[in-house]
C-alpha cells in the first residue's frame, strides 16, 4: 500500500498540487494588486490547503470552532510540528488571518510574492531596526481588525515535542490588549517531519484543536509571562501522550 501510495503521489497528486500552487500565488498576486489583499490574500490559500490535503487523501479532524467568536480579533499560537501544519491551519482554521513567516520564505518562487502581496508577515531578524520594522506590521495589522496565526517557537520540531515559546507574539496580544487561543497540531510530524527534507509523505491523521481564548488579564511583563506559560501548557496537554514534554530543538 505504501508502494501505490507514493506512486500515486509522484504520478497524480503532486502535479495537481503543483499546477494549484502556481494558480493559487498568481490569483494571489493579481487579486491583491487590484485591491482588497485581505480577500485575495486569504480564501485562494484557503482553498489550495484544503485541495493539498483533499488530493493527498489525508484525513483531517478539526475541534473546537465553537471557542472563537468570528468578530474578535486573536492572536493564534500553536507548535509546529511539521510543513503541514501550514495547509491544516489555512484551510481549516476557519479565520481570515495574516501569518508571521520566516524571511526565507520570501525567495520561494511565486509562493513568496503571492505572500507578500497577500500583506503576510516576514520575520527579519537581522538587526534591531528590522525587528522592530516587522513588529510595527504586525500592531498594525492586529489594529485592522484581522488575527494573526503565529508558531512561537519559531521552527518546526526536530522529535514531534515541542521546544520553548518566544514571547513576541505574547508581547502584541498584550500591547494591544487581544486574547490569545492555543491551537494544539498533532499529525503533521508523521506525515513529513522536518528531518526527510524533499521526500514523498506518509498517510496519517492530521488533527488540530482550537482551544479556548486566554483573555488578557492585565498589562505588562507578568501578563506576557502568564499567557505564554497558560498558552504553552494548554497546547502542550492537547498532544498525545507519546508527544508531550519538553525537547529542545538544536536551532532554537
Amino acid at each position: 500500500m505504501s508502494f501505490i501510495y507514493k506512486i500515486y503521489q509522484l504520478c497524480i497528486a503532486l502535479p495537481i498540487i503543483l499546477v494549484c500552487t502556481i494558480l493559487t500565488s498568481i490569483v494571489t498576486i493579481l487579486g491583491s494588486w487590484i485591491g482588497n489583499a485581505h480577500f485575495w490574500g486569504y480564501y485562494p490559500g484557503k482553498i489550495w490547503s484544503i485541495i493539498v490535503c483533499r488530493v493527498l487523501l489525508i484525513p483531517v479532524e478539526i475541534h473546537g470552532h465553537e471557542n472563537v467568536d468570528k468578530k474578535t480579533s486573536y492572536v493564534f499560537v500553536a507548535n509546529h510540528q511539521g510543513a503541514f501544519d501550514i495547509f491544516l491551519i489555512y484551510g481549516f482554521l476557519g479565520r481570515n488571518f495574516k501569518w508571521m513567516m520566516k524571511k526565507s520564505l520570501r525567495n520561494i518562487f511565486l509562493v513568496g510574492k503571492a505572500c507578500e502581496s497577500a500583506r503576510h508577515i516576514f520575520v527579519d531578524k537581522s538587526g534591531p531596526k528590522k525587528i522592530q520594522e516587522t513588529y510595527n506590521k504586525a500592531r498594525e495589522i492586529l489594529r485592522e481588525g484581522t488575527s494573526l496565526v503565529v508558531f512561537p517557537e519559531g521552527s518546526r520540531t526536530f522529535t514531534g515535542h515541542m521546544g520553548i515559546f518566544k514571547k513576541g507574539a505574547f508581547q502584541l496580544a498584550d500591547e494591544l490588549q487581544l486574547p490569545v487561543v492555543p491551537v494544539t497540531i498533532d499529525g503533521s510530524f508523521d506525515i513529513l517531519p522536518r528531518t526527510a527534507g524533499f521526500n514523498f509523505v506518509k498517510w496519517h491523521r492530521l488533527v488540530m484543536t482550537i482551544h479556548k481564548p486566554i483573555p488578557p488579564k492585565g498589562k505588562g511583563t507578568d501578563n506576557i509571562s502568564q499567557t505564554m506559560e497558560e498558552a504553552y501548557q494548554v497546547v502542550m496537554e492537547g498532544l498525545p501522550k507519546e508527544r508531550q514534554g519538553f525537547v529542545e530543538n538544536k536551532d532554537q
